[in-house]
């Protein structure tokens, strides 16, 4: 699965239908009353966040978005068709932004949350709408709103539920390949994985979860050393910390400590974020030597792996879906976003019907 995490749209909202200047015609009158009917309102543009959604691929390939124009009123008093509003879909997790003037205009964490990013426009009114005790034969008409126009930056703030932490060759593109579908390139020299990469671990009963194998962390690496702060951004984008420490290291302590270390200069947020430790690469270990005990403060877990004889990867499976459901949860109960501007957040619950609020209404009387 490639890994894109930002990507620059055009969102159009579509404007609204012109209302109709027309009167009403029958048989022995050649001009009856005005009946020009309303246009149409013009579709919104909405960004919601899928669960089914790891990355914003699709939009390096489609730019631009456009709601359609509402339909323009006709005589006999016909309201021209609304149109329907345009949905983005985007992974949860997405963070928004007016790429002209860099607003953060909301973001979308879990699936279902949504934005309203292009209002569409109104239909116009008719010349029916223009008609009074002293003007009984209007022939005015409005034209419909344009909808609005902006251009947005998505970018990826969540890109996984399990990040793989690790030194280079540390096994952790090996272990990507035998739990999920990915295929990352693996091959015996530092820095292979140049980006993330991200794979879908499936188990029994349609339960899966989203692991990234995150680039090599060296020592410095929160300095910005070797391919440094790019990637520690990457691994503060992921619900679990699964720390890879191989067995065949002359000292597993050490390499445990120094990503330790590393993850938690570079951020508080990473310091603190829950984690676990696989010790990879189980089959390198002389037949009948002990597993080293590792001291891990606060780990969730402490497992023993080999991604080569496939030795305990299925109880790691299971373990990695338990803490990842506990850490969904507790997320899950934490206050969700919600916009200061209490206009925005209607805007950001429900879709809501932005032409039939009051002021509409008062306005078309």
């Amino acid at each position: 699965m490639s890994f894109v995490d930002r990507v620059v749209v055009e969102v159009h909202g579509g404007g609204g239908g012109d209302g109709a200047s027309s009167f009403a015609r029958f048989k022995f009158k050649a001009k009856g009353g005005p009946d020009g009917g309303d246009g149409g309102n013009g579709g919104s543009v909405y960004v919601r966040a899928e669960a089914n959604f790891a990355t914003l691929l699709d939009y390096r390939y489609r730019t631009s978005w456009k709601a359609e124009r509402g339909g323009h009123g006709k005589g006999k008093n016909m309201t021209g068709p609304s149109r329907d509003d345009v949905i983005m879909p985007v992974p949860p997790g997405t963070l928004i932004i007016d790429d002209a003037t860099g607003e953060t205009l909301g973001e979308v964490m879990r699936a279902g949350d949504q934005v309203l990013v292009a209002k569409g426009g109104r239909g116009g009114r008719g010349n029916a709408r223009f008609t009074s005790a002293t003007h009984q034969a209007p022939r005015e008409w409005e034209e419909g709103t344009p909808g609005e126009e902006r251009r947005l930056a998505f970018v990826l703030k969540l890109i996984a539920d399990v990040g793989l932490v690790g030194e280079p060759n540390a096994g952790k593109s090996t272990l990507l390949s035998v739990i999920s579908a990915a295929r990352p390139k693996i091959a015996d020299y530092p820095f292979t994985t140049l980006e993330p990469n991200l794979g879908v671990a499936g188990l029994s009963g349609s339960r899966s979860f989203v692991v990234a194998d995150i680039p090599g962390i060296i020592e410095g690496a929160h300095a910005g050393k070797g391919l440094g702060l790019r990637f520690l951004q990457h691994v503060e984008r992921t619900r679990l910390l699964a720390f890879l420490v191989p067995l065949d290291s002359p000292d597993p302590q050490a390499v445990f400590d120094q990503l330790r270390r590393e993850v938690a200069l570079y951020s508080d947020v990473l310091a603190t974020k829950p984690y676990l430790v696989i010790l990879s690469k189980g089959d390198l270990l002389p037949e009948g030597d002990p597993v080293p005990e590792l001291v891990a403060p606060d780990a969730r877990m402490v497992v023993t792996i080999s991604s080569v004889s496939g030795h305990g990867l299925e109880p790691l499976k299971e373990s990695l879906w338990s803490a990842v459901q506990e850490i969904r949860a507790e997320d899950a109960e934490e206050e969700p976003w919600s916009p200061s501007d209490e206009d925005d957040a209607a805007e950001a619950a429900d879709i809501p019907d932005p032409f039939t609020d009051e002021s509409a209404a008062s306005d078309d009387e």
